[in-house]
């Protein structure tokens, strides 16, 4: 079997530590056929110095400011493989991830998008695996799901026909906005337990307004973007309440910001709303209750 470029892409910013062990860990994978993207997103902590150092193979590209999520989109542009893996700062594949995502991608043209098994890095291997799970890997029963930007991988042309990233969310639930417009086209996303990427999961909760914010005006912005209209009115009464009744709970205001924010720049997703087929919008498991976690 020939196997085919793949091209690793990763967005980085001021996390020059993390940064080195996710690229010195991808210097150990077993593919030989592979390019390395880093975007960096106008990093001041030495990141930029220590990759053209320590790591000259890598394709870097500079960002003039921190552009969010949309800077990803310059390095999947500019990847030549036919097969993008995405990876964040803190994560890596595991040595063997790369070979058998190909041969899953390879052996049905149906299958858009192979979603990794996603594990915690600070406890490695803890989760331990029947012999056949270690030998064969198992696939997620059939729904349909999203991934995670961790660690996944992805079909260049059908990332390039879906749009990449959704710019104007800067950060949080562009995974969810790719996987809607992936299944609606009737590609499949799949979990294989088998592929494994390791991720540096905070072992503390970083309390930030940057997270319940953005993860609440995103989601009505996907929601408006992507939802029929019957369902898309139905969710976002249901998201508005949530958005009050949590500020009361979590004594917060963060998440009334978000929704009025959400509500005053909508022109930001002007012509962007193509709804997708009522019951992929119906069946995709979306975490909207994770935006209302944050202060509990």
């Amino acid at each position: 079997m020939l196997y085919p470029l793949v091209s690793i892409v990763s967005l980085c910013w001021n996390r020059k530590d993390d940064m080195y062990e996710s690229l010195k860990r991808i210097r150990e994978i077993e593919y030989e056929n592979l390019e390395v993207i880093v975007v960096d997103n106008d990093s001041t902590d030495g990141t930029i110095e220590m990759i053209e150092r320590e790591f000259p193979e890598v394709k870097l590209i500079k960002m003039y400011k921190n552009l969010g999520i949309e800077a990803y989109n310059v390095g999947f542009k500019n990847a030549k493989g036919k097969y993008i893996v995405i990876i964040d700062d803190d994560s890596f594949p595991k040595k063997d991830a790369i070979k058998k995502m190909v041969e899953k991608f390879e052996k049905d043209e149906s299958l858009g998008i192979v979603a990794f098994d996603v594990r915690n890095f600070y406890k490695y291997d803890d989760i331990k695996k029947t012999d056949y799970e270690e030998k064969n890997g198992v696939e997620e029963r059939e729904y349909l799901m999203s991934f995670n930007g961790a660690g996944a991988g992805i079909r260049k042309d059908l990332f390039e026909k879906v749009g990449f990233y959704p710019e104007e969310f800067f950060l949080y639930f562009n995974e969810p906005d790719v996987a809607i417009k992936v299944l609606d086209l009737g590609y499949k996303i799949k979990y294989f337990s088998d592929i494994v990427s390791y991720h540096k999961f905070s072992p503390k909760n970083r309390v930030s307004w940057r997270a319940p914010f953005y993860y609440t005006r995103n989601a009505f912005w996907f929601i408006w973007k992507n939802y029929p209209m019957k369902l898309a009115l139905k969710t976002t009464i249901k998201l508005v309440y949530s958005c009050f009744y949590y500020s009361l709970e979590q004594k917060t205001n963060i998440y009334l910001k978000a929704m009025f924010s959400a509500f005053k720049d909508i022109n930001r997703i002007k012509g962007k709303r193509k709804p997708v087929r009522l019951e992929i919008a119906e069946n995709l498991r979306i975490p909207f209750y994770l935006s209302f976690t944050f202060y509990r």
